[in-house]
């Protein structure tokens, strides 16, 4: 069994207004939801694995994404952002088991979920899908039980979602489905290089931004953020503009808008210019503390984020 890193909250811990959105990201009240049971929310649920940014962003903001999961033993798995029908799982025909990351329902622990989801596609005849997955499928072993820890994912960013037909000839209705979905999809590709990993360009139709999920604790992330504020360099380079961040999972996205006539690969060497520079600032917070002009920038920056689930 692999080591059970779980940051989480109960619902006896997890506010005092029963009447705010669930934190679970339902969209009811916490009261509604979670709050009317034992169930725990598990706010970073991918912790300890080395998967852990791509495994958000293909949860939060990647519109049509696959990647070969590291899985310990077992036949292969593919994990995609979404699956036809926000299906938790699918068998093909031919055997192959695809998970999916953006599904309807969840319980509070996202990790848990997609453990359960693995154990019934590897029972389940070829064919069939699994529209949902709960507390009910749980087996005791979350993701971080299934998987090699230390590999990372390498997702491939698609254009669009022909790969969920594996038949050239698909029947009209799924034909259909394919359709609408590619009609709403955002050009997004991966910024790829040495010390970059969980950044992503996306094309909204009026903007562009690169989204960064990083994996350092939040209050050291936004202290170094703060120092390289005042020291000038917190923009990815000419033509971008640090917008702010949100939480997902746990994890921080730092956010900034870049220029819609630039390609996605010219940003890949700013990129790892900004990694540097933050590694710096963050090696450089223990001998030398934020100055109050970056204790300012770092409560500004805080105010305004927001928080996904």
């Amino acid at each position: 069994m692999g080591k059970k890193t779980r940051n989480r909250a109960s619902t006896a811990d997890a506010g005092d207004n029963p009447r705010r959105p669930c934190p679970c990201g339902s969209g009811k009240r916490y009261k509604a939801c979670h709050g009317a049971g034992d169930d725990v929310i598990v706010i970073r649920p991918f912790e300890g694995l080395a998967a852990e940014p791509d495994l958000v962003a293909m949860r939060e903001f990647l519109p049509s994404a696959t990647a070969a999961l590291p899985v310990r033993s077992g036949g292969p798995v593919t994990l995609a952002s979404v699956l036809p029908g926000a299906s938790a799982a699918i068998v093909r025909d031919n055997g192959e088991v695809l998970l999916g990351m953006q599904v309807q329902t969840r319980s509070g622990d996202l990790s848990a979920d997609l453990a359960g989801a693995l154990a019934w596609a590897r029972s389940a005849e070829p064919g069939s899908s699994l529209p949902v997955v709960g507390a009910g499928r749980h087996t005791g072993e979350r993701l971080q039980d299934v998987l090699e820890p230390g590999t990372p994912l390498e997702p491939t960013v698609h254009a669009d979602f022909a790969w969920w037909l594996p038949s050239e000839s698909p029947d009209p209705e799924a034909q259909a489905m394919l359709e609408r979905a590619n009609s709403v999809i955002m050009p997004t590709e991966a910024v790829t290089a040495d010390g970059v990993r969980g950044a992503y360009w996306v094309d909204t139709g009026s903007k562009a931004h690169v989204r960064w999920v990083r994996t350092e604790d939040e209050t050291t992330l936004m202290a170094a953020l703060a120092r390289l504020s005042g020291q000038g360099g917190l923009e990815l380079g000419e033509g971008s503009r640090y917008a702010g961040s949100f939480r997902a999972h746990g994890l921080l996205v730092p956010v900034w808008d870049v220029d819609r006539e630039m390609h996605s690969s010219e940003w890949a060497g700013p990129a790892a210019d900004f990694a540097k520079r933050l590694d710096e600032a963050v090696a450089g917070l223990d001998a030398t503390p934020l100055t109050e002009s970056e204790h300012r920038a770092r409560d500004v920056f805080a105010g305004k984020q927001i928080t996904l689930r």
